[in-house]
């Protein structure tokens, strides 16, 4: 720490902020800004409105200086190319969501990203944002581990996208200036979000086969199911036996149907 200002630590490399949807090419500009101001050089848009958005006049205008985060900043199609790599997603919305976790404030959240990086050097963090007009959908939250909310006055709580950038940006800075206290020892390694998302398509497979779901009708047991996966926080070991029951499932029913085609 120097002054007012601070070090950046290691882990903010880890940090992304991903915008969902982002539909004002000032307002991606201004959040560049409001990253780089506090050491956070991570970007990622999720099917941005102007696929130009990067270059767009008022995108660097409202920049200011900060246009090497644009200038490395990664256009992806979905929210999940975007999480591929994540082992903690972090959706801020100002609202609860159905199947989404209990909303934390954002200082309870940041220190909670900072442990996270601090448990693996291979792990990484985002923060999710939605779209200005309707923030993020049920299904976006659905696909985070935790729901960050910045409190606001009540009969009024419409905050601009960048201005909720600076405030999860400034409150990851603040708890940046505090020793994270270590945690138990613990030898595991928390999966990806890619790794937790092919076991979630792999179990929907196996319980359809077994009929333990109707495709047609599933009714609200899938995002049910996302949100338990989503809760439990499943490492790399515990990935690899879901996946191997699911493969054992699959085995048998394609015994029993060899079974029944045989005479």
């Amino acid at each position: 720490m120097h002054g007012l200002q601070f070090d950046p630590p290691e882990a903010f490399s880890k940090i992304r902020f991903v915008l969902v949807q982002p539909s004002h090419p000032g307002n991606v500009g201004a959040t560049a800004r409001a990253m780089r101001v506090m050491g956070l050089e991570q970007l990622v848009l999720v099917d941005p409105r102007f696929p130009d958005v990067l270059s767009n006049p008022d995108a660097l205008a409202f920049a200011s200086n900060a246009t090497q985060v644009l200038a490395h900043a990664k256009v992806v199609p979905t929210l999940e190319d975007a999480l591929a790599p994540v082992s903690f997603a972090i959706a801020v919305s100002a609202a609860s969501r159905e199947f989404g976790a209990t909303p934390q404030p954002p200082a309870v959240l940041a220190r909670e990203a900072l442990q996270e990086l601090s448990r693996d050097p291979s792990h990484q963090v985002a923060f999710v944002f939605g779209p200005e007009r309707t923030g993020l959908s049920i299904e976006s939250v659905g696909r985070c581990q935790a729901v960050v909310s910045i409190p606001t006055a009540p009969g009024y709580g419409s905050l601009n996208l960048a201005q909720s950038v600076q405030v999860l940006a400034y409150a990851l800075s603040c708890e940046a200036s505090t020793p994270i206290e270590p945690d138990l020892p613990w030898q595991g390694r928390y999966a990806s979000h890619e790794a937790v998302e092919r076991v979630f398509e792999h179990l929907e497979r196996s319980m359809v086969a077994i009929a333990f779901i109707d495709p047609r009708h599933p009714k609200k047991l899938m995002p049910r199911l996302r949100r338990l996966l989503s809760r439990t926080r499943l490492e790399v070991e515990e990935v690899d036996i879901l996946r191997g029951i699911c493969t054992q499932i699959d085995r048998q029913v394609a015994l029993l149907e060899k079974a029944r085609r045989e005479p």
